[in-house]
Parts: structure tokens; C-alpha cells; sequence
């Protein structure tokens, strides 16, 4: 079946930019997230789709590659050895040395890299505010290919030291070269998919790749103070490199649920505080929650205004990588009382009465007033 336009993937336009296309990635990663639909072939389909269409459009040469010759850019040798989109090296076959001349060198594996190493992988993991804020230890799944254990990652069937030949066609060196009108273009080679080496007995439960695919279950750690977009590596635990080769990592990308209570803005924290009129107006003190579950008394001076913002140091989050936290701020919002009694109706307007002779108890509102006079006196009006 043909693949889809990547852009279609990610439900973007082409010219999209990068927090446009991290926001869309998040938001479908997440829909279809394995781990949110157990059992949905479909979903796990799309989960996949999503990933390798990221990969691409996230990297600016990648991009640029696929935004010239589409799918085409990257099926030389793409399903090889080595191949995939998660930090294999896309550019391949007769592509890759003319990327490196336009691109000044290819991301990735390069040809330096070990012959069949495993593709990197991509998954995510959601995590609430307090196990960001505290840090936490999170188990995951996904569908990956291991070695294989009936021929131990050799690819071969009987003892390892009599598993392979050297390739023919290569020589043993896993690339062969071919003229192309002025470039001399170097390849992985056909026969042995780069790794030098040609299977004798190819293992029939593997055919020979010396992987399989399973689904594995790892645990990973949530580092205290992580924010929303974090990627973690799990070097290792990705898939497993051809016939015995070291594998490809994993990256986890960290989504923070959102709080009823709490925003956070990178290490602080804020918190929105109501008050009623009479708190605000009198003063005294209010007990508000922290992060960690504990509680903090803030002293509300009187006459404190809406927007108005009291620190408490220290309160916030780590500093992922350092000693330092960040702080938390109260805000307050104060609340215009509603559905009053006959009794407190009265109350307020005497209270108005007397604080228009003052003209003191509402600076703000008295020093607005008498501009917008000015302004319409100005006006003649």
C-alpha cells in the first residue's frame, strides 16, 4: 500500500513550522499511544505512521529532502540494514553522497557508524504534574525486534564461528561503488545489506536476520523537575542490529498533564488564589496548597487588589541538571460577592455613601475618573 504524504500524517500544512509540527506529533502520539488502546491493531498502525512521519519532518535537512523527492528519498535503502526513520540513516543507496554535497554531510549514522546497527525508536509517556514535579518511575511498552534466540543474533543456523562467509561482492567491506555520470556514487551492498558477511544456514525462525519481532515492557525513570516535552534516552533499548550488530536507543518523549490548581512557567509555579471583597479589604491570611501536597500561610495585607502576587521561594520545581528551584506565586483574584441578603445590600451602599466622602477608599478608580473628565473636557464635551 502506498504511504501516505507526511504532511497528511501530521494533519499540517507544508510549510508548517516546528512547534506546529511538535504540537501536532504530541496531541496524535498520544491518541494512539499503545498504551491507550491495548489491542487496536489500527491504532498501533497509526502510532507507527505518526513516528516515522515526525522523524522526517522534524529534521531540517530530512525535511528538505522529502519536501524535493518525497517518499523517493528515502527508499534506497531504507528498509536495509540500518534503516528505519528513528536516527537511521534515511539517506541510503545512490541519495546519500549527493545529500552530502548539498546538505555538507548526512545526520544520523553516517557510513562511520557500525555496519547494521539498530533503528533508534520513538515512544511517549504521560505523566501528572506531582510525578514531574517529584519525579517517578514509569513502565512502558512497545513493539521492537530482539535478537533472536534460536540462533543467538547470528542469523545462522549451527555453531557462530560457522555462521557466515565473507560476501562476495563486496569483498567484506559492505559497500560497493558505481559510476553515475560525474559522481562515483558508493552503495551498501545488495547482497549482504552492509554486513560484509553472507549466512550460510539462514535460521529458520529469523531467516537469517538474527532478529524477531516482540513486545517488551521497560521501566523508566522520570527525573524530578522534567518538563512537558522532555526526551529521555534509554541507550540500548532500541532495536536490535542485524545478525549480532549493537543496538539502536530509545527516545521517550515526556507529555505533563495539566493541573487544576497548578501552572507551571519552567521551574516556578502559580497558583490563583479568590478571595472574597472583605478578605482582600480587611486583610489576614489564607492557606494555600504546594506542589508536594504540603500547605503554605500567606499573609494578605489589607487593601490587596486583584492581580496582585505574593512569592514564596523555594516552593517550585527542581532545576533539572542543577541544585536550584524555582519559586511559586500566589495570585489573587478578588471576588465581587453575589446573591446578597436585603441586609447586606444596605450595608454596602452605606459603605458607599461614606467612601464617597472620603474619596480615598478607591484611589485607582478615582484617579481613572478624573482622567477620562480630563479627556472629555478636552473634547468639549
Amino acid at each position: 500500500m502506498a504511504k501516505r504524504d507526511y504532511y497528511q500524517v501530521l494533519g499540517v500544512a507544508r510549510d508548517a513550522s516546528e512547534e506546529d509540527l511538535k504540537k501536532a506529533y504530541r496531541k496524535l502520539a498520544m491518541q494512539y499511544h499503545p498504551d491507550r488502546n491495548q489491542g487496536d491493531k489500527a491504532a498501533e498502525v497509526k502510532f507507527k505512521e505518526l513516528n516515522e512521519a515526525y522523524d522526517v519532518l522534524k529534521d531540517g535537512e530530512k525535511r528538505a529532502a522529502y519536501d524535493r523527492f518525497g517518499h523517493a528519498a528515502f527508499e534506497q535503502g531504507g528498509g536495509g540494514p540500518g534503516g528505519g526513520f528513528a536516527g537511521g540513516n534515511p539517506f541510503g543507496g545512490a541519495f546519500e553522497d549527493i545529500f552530502e554535497e548539498m546538505f555538507g554531510g548526512v545526520r544520523g549514522r553516517g557510513r562511520g557508524g557500525p555496519v547494521g546497527r539498530g533503528s533508534d525508536l520513538r515512544t511517549a509517556v504521560e505523566v501528572t504534574l506531582e510525578e514531574a514535579f517529584a519525579g517517578a518511575k514509569k513502565t512502558i511498552r512497545i513493539s521492537t525486534s530482539v535478537a533472536c534466540e534460536a540462533c543467538k543474533g547470528t542469523g545462522a543456523e549451527g555453531p557462530a564461528a560457522q555462521a557466515a562467509a565473507t560476501c562476495g561482492t563486496c569483498g567484506g567491506s559492505g559497500k560497493v561503488r558505481a559510476q553515475q555520470g560525474f559522481f562515483l556514487i558508493e552503495r551498501t551492498c545488495p547482497t549482504c545489506g552492509g554486513s560484509g558477511r553472507i549466512v550460510k544456514n539462514p535460521c529458520k525462525v529469523c531467516a537469517g536476520q538474527g532478529r524477531v519481532q516482540r513486545d517488551r515492557t521497560l521501566s523508566v525513570t522520570i527525573p524530578a523537575g522534567v518538563e512537558d516535552g522532555t526526551r529521555i534516552r534509554l541507550t540500548g533499548e532500541g532495536e536490535a542490529g542485524l545478525r549480532g550488530a549493537p543496538q539502536g536507543d530509545l527516545y521517550v518523549d515526556v507529555a505533563v498533564r495539566s493541573h487544576p490548581i497548578f501552572q507551571r512557567d519552567a521551574a516556578n509555579i502559580f497558583v490563583r488564589v479568590p478571595l472574597r471583597m472583605t478578605q482582600a479589604a480587611l486583610g489576614g491570611a489564607v492557606e494555600v496548597p504546594t506542589v508536594d501536597g504540603g500547605r503554605a500561610k500567606v499573609t494578605i495585607p489589607a487593601g490587596t487588589q486583584t492581580g496582585d502576587q505574593f512569592r514564596l521561594r523555594g516552593k517550585g520545581f527542581s532545576v533539572l541538571r542543577s541544585a536550584a528551584r524555582g519559586d511559586m506565586y500566589v495570585q489573587v483574584a478578588v471576588e465581587t460577592p453575589q446573591n446578597l441578603t436585603k441586609r447586606q445590600q444596605e450595608l454596602l451602599a452605606e459603605f458607599e455613601r461614606e467612601a464617597d466622602k472620603s474619596g480615598k477608599s478607591s484611589p485607582e478608580s478615582e484617579g481613572f475618573f478624573a482622567k477620562v473628565k480630563e479627556f472629555w473636557d478636552g473634547l468639549g464635551r
